[in-house]
Formats: C-alpha cells, structure tokens, sequence
C-alpha cells in the first residue's frame, strides 16, 4: 500500500532525514511530502524528491505519516496542533524530538481528538547519523501506529526498537542521554589526568578506543556540542523524582555537565601544554616532575 509521508521541518537534520525516505522509501511504496518556513530548505528538499508544499494544511491533508523535526516543546505541540485541524483520521505523527514524555501525552491528547495516533521516536547519532542515514530511533507508542510508521523510521535509522507504550521512546533517548553525559564528564577527566602527566590527551583517547573502558563518546568525542546538557538532565531528573528512584551519581552529572563547553574539550585534546577543569589551570608536566 502506498504511503504518503510529510516531512515538517527541513533543517539540517530533518532534510537529510527526508532524503533518505525519499529515495530508500520508493521501494516500499512511499513518497515524500515537506514543509519548513525557510525556502532555501524546501529548494534543497526538492533535488532529493520531496514535494514541496506550501503550507502546513496542505501537507495534513496530503499524507499518512508525519515525522516532526522541529527543535522546541512549543513548536512541537503547535505543529500536532495545526496537522490535527485537517489531518486524516488513521494519520499518525512522530514526534522526534527529545522532549520530556508528558508533553508527548499532551499531544496524543489533542491528536486522538482527530483520530490520529502520536508515536514518540527520538534520535541519536546526531547530524552525521542523519547524513548517514543511521540514526537511531528509539520509539514509544500503541503497536498498530508504530507498525504503520516502521518502514519510514527504517529509512533513516540503523534501528528502530518498540520499547513499549507512548513515552517509552522518550525514556529510551533520556537513557542514552545520561549515559552520554556521565561519558562526557569521566573521558575529560581520565583524559586530563593523562594530560597532567605528560601524555598526550589526544593519543590517550585514541588508546582507550582500543580498551575495555572505551564508549560512544569518547569515539565522537571531537564532535560533542554540548548544546542540550541542562535540558536532557532535568528531564531524566524529573522523572526519577515523579517515581522516587535514588539517582546520586547523577545529581553530580547534572551539577558538572552544566560547566561544559566544547572549548574545554578542544583545549583538552589539542592545546599541548595546559587545560582547565572546574576554573583551576592544569599544565602538563613530565612523569617524574613530582
């Protein structure tokens, strides 16, 4: 069966998600649909086969599926809003955004008044995942809207898991958050006490890929923004707060990662001779300095 899908959002990221439906999609019955407010996004759109649209209306009474890219919570609910007031009833939406599971409740809410189903499918692997097309998407939802939006989300990511009900995906993306976090803080701090004693931070960090203690981050080290710290620690804290899970460890995170910047890590791996770490200058000194 044909599947129309509508692509809200044509940024850097979503414009590389479009594209791989677009051309991975024609296989499975798919075309793809997009809408964004800059033209320049839609012009770039449009040479990887998505049909341009002109307006938001258009798009929710054109497709099946709706994969929002959109950056913020309140973008995110005004674009479920506007799709509700013309979409299909049996249309489902795929919120991809990292956002806390509560505001994916107060959408389905307004989309179940239409009809429509809300699937939650938050990504990682950021822009180079989407360039790839191995983003990973971990979703949430009722099994029969995701089974309708599978096929799209495989287009663009590795994997796909139905981690269970509506909000999952959201629990799911919260837990690799933390995780990265946690890596970013222990890889600068291993790495700068490599550096104090005369080694070479970045060689270090080349090593340690080829350990036991290596993980994701610090492989895509150089490549950490440090954009979304404060946002994704509060949502994973609120959340251990509403259920009364102890989360120590992470208080300190969330207290940390709040200092970062990917200066620090630039200067850490590339500066030869010094880095900074909670305001305190540490220069590197030969081993038997001491």
């Amino acid at each position: 069966m044909a599947l129309k899908v509508g692509f809200v959002g044509l940024g850097e990221m979503g414009g590389e998600m479009a594209r791989h439906v677009a051309t991975k999609g024609k296989k499975k019955g798919i075309s793809v649909y997009g809408f964004d407010l800059q033209k320049k996004a839609l012009d770039r759109a449009k040479k990887h086969g998505v049909v341009s649209v002109k307006s938001l209306s258009e798009l929710a009474r054109t497709c099946d599926v709706f994969i929002v890219m959109v950056g913020y919570d309140h973008q995110v609910k005004q674009v479920v809003t506007d799709i509700t007031k013309d979409g299909k009833k049996g249309a489902v939406i795929v919120i991809t955004a990292t956002s806390h599971p509560n505001m994916v409740h107060e959408c389905a809410k307004i989309a179940r008044k239409a009809g429509i189903g809300v699937v939650d499918a938050p990504v990682c692997y950021g822009l180079d995942g989407a360039r790839d097309g191995t983003l990973m998407s971990t979703c949430g939802g009722a099994t029969k809207d995701y089974d309708k939006v599978r096929p799209v989300l495989e287009c663009y990511s590795r994997a796909a898991p139905h981690l269970g009900e509506l909000g999952a995906g959201e629990i799911g993306k919260t837990c690799n958050n933390m995780l990265h976090w946690a890596h970013s803080i222990a890889n600068y701090e291993v790495l700068l006490l490599a550096k104090a004693y005369g080694i070479d931070a970045q060689k270090m960090r080349e090593t340690l890929l080829k350990c036991p203690g290596k993980n994701g981050t610090l492989e895509r080290w150089d490549e950490t923004k440090f954009t979304w710290q404060e946002k994704d620690m509060d949502i994973a804290l609120d959340l251990a707060q509403k259920r009364k899970v102890l989360l120590p460890m992470f208080g300190q995170v969330d207290q940390l990662i709040k200092m970062f910047h990917a200066d620090d890590v630039a200067e850490l791996l590339y500066d030869k001779n010094k880095a900074h770490y909670l305001g305190i200058e540490y220069k590197k000194k030969p081993i038997t300095a001491d």
